[in-house]
């Protein structure tokens, strides 16, 4: 580790020093040429995202309240993920006020039961290099992956969002997390993330902008490089930042964004911030322990730990290459008898490219239950887990009562991992079956 550390003084009073790609975000949203560390500025917003759960049944009675109307309406994105398909009469009363009011303020962005907002939103193109964006969801920061400054807001700040279309924040230190060299085979940004995690905790960014940068980072796909900044949320951090480049701009124009400049948004080589330096190359995949995803250590300090569900889904761990993770380790096979293996993928679209390339079937052929492209069970909804029973999952947390029960046990890994467990029906390090 290295550390790169200003002094609050100067933080505060320089000019000379460059700028983080953070500030320089920042700086554009609020029309500036640059900002400094502290500093409360108001800034235009490009794009907000809200859900069936966050929106429309909170938003709707304070419009009206006020007699307000939205700034822009293409501007806003609204995706039915949470409590879709709906299985109880609370659940079609939210997704049915979401989708009235969808149709009475005539919205042009409504992705109504095509997956989870943090994977279909970036998929039709909305979110690019450049933009300040919010979300009414804590994983927001998804939006990172792609060289913008997206973060999570309550109710009451997408309010203010929606009618005027800006929003004041403090601009944040930067933490950087730079890892050197690439991933072996069976390791995965979700292993990162988790490592990261048992060694930080899960208030290491402390409301800063984390930034994710390095030779390994760089050779990730954006799939993979959602699965970190989507995670950020999980360091405390505002916002997980990575530099855009081939790999984003390769992204967006197969999603029908419009072509957009990537080479404004990088860190500065002589910018003020605290560097955090990794070897990806020795690290090995990670598992967490109940009841967080900060009791995370290499996957040997938890083999052999029996499982009865394995499940395969969320926005960290249901995406196209998430799935074909999965299929590589149980292709051909099947999984051990008494567990049951769950796979919800992140989005029709994931789902239906996995269907055309055998991933999916292969994971059928071995066992799995197909359930619907939503949140589902890592929300708690849809088909909860069950009492006394020991989860390994794919999801972004495994707080007690999280996923269902309380007396659930769930551990967290990536789909390598769960994968594997599935397969021999414990805690097992997926590169022994990939080896």
């Amino acid at each position: 580790m290295t550390s790169i550390a200003p002094t609050a003084a100067a933080t505060a009073t320089s000019t000379a020093a460059g700028q983080t790609l953070a500030q320089k975000l920042i700086a554009h949203a609020c029309g500036r040429e640059r900002v400094a560390v502290g500093e409360i500025v108001t800034c235009k917003v490009d794009m907000a995202m809200f859900h069936d759960s966050s929106g429309p049944r909170r938003l709707q009675p304070m419009l009206e309240e006020l007699g307000a109307q939205i700034w822009d309406k293409s501007r806003v994105v609204l995706v039915m993920d949470h409590y879709v398909p709906e299985r109880d009469d609370d659940a079609r009363r939210i997704v049915r006020i979401a989708r009235d009011w969808a149709r009475e303020q005539d919205l042009p962005h409504v992705y109504d039961s095509m997956g989870i907002c943090h994977v279909v939103v970036p998929q039709h193109g909305h979110i690019r290099p450049g933009m300040l964006c919010v979300g009414g969801d804590s994983h927001s920061p998804t939006g990172g992956a792609f060289g913008a400054y997206m973060f999570g807001v309550g109710s009451t700040e997408m309010l203010g969002v929606v009618v005027m279309g800006e929003i004041w924040l403090r601009v944040p230190e930067t933490i950087r997390m730079w890892w050197d060299h690439t991933l072996p085979r069976g390791v995965t940004a979700k292993d990162m993330m988790l490592h990261m995690l048992g060694r930080f905790g899960m208030n290491g960014g402390r409301y800063q902008a984390v930034e994710f940068a390095g030779p390994a980072v760089a050779a990730l796909s954006m799939q993979e490089r959602m699965t970190l900044s989507n995670m950020s949320a999980e360091l405390g951090a505002q916002a997980g930042l990575i530099a855009p480049d081939a790999t984003t701009t390769a992204f967006l124009a197969d999603a029908g964004a419009p072509p957009v400049d990537p080479t404004p948004w990088f860190t500065d080589a002589d910018a003020e911030l605290t560097q955090h330096r990794f070897d990806a190359a020795t690290l090995e995949p990670h598992v967490a322990a109940p009841h967080s995803p900060a009791n995370s250590l290499g996957v040997s300090h938890y083999a052999d730990t029996p499982i009865d569900v394995a499940y395969i889904g969320a926005c960290t761990g249901a995406k196209l290459e998430d799935l074909r993770a999965a299929a590589e380790i149980l292709r051909g096979h099947k999984v051990a008898t008494g567990v049951r293996l769950i796979v919800a993928p992140a989005s029709l679209r994931d789902q239906e490219l996995a269907r055309d390339e055998g991933v999916l079937q292969a994971l059928m052929d071995a066992g799995a239950e197909l359930f619907p492209t939503a949140c589902g069970a890592c929300a708690g909804y849809g088909d909860p887990m069950g009492d006394d029973i020991t989860v390994m999952s794919t999801t972004a947390r495994n707080f007690k009562g999280r996923m269902g029960s309380p007396s659930a046990r769930v551990y967290l890994g990536s789909p390598y991992t769960v994968a594997a467990a599935a397969l021999r029906g414990r805690v097992t390090d997926p590169r022994e079956v990939l080896a």
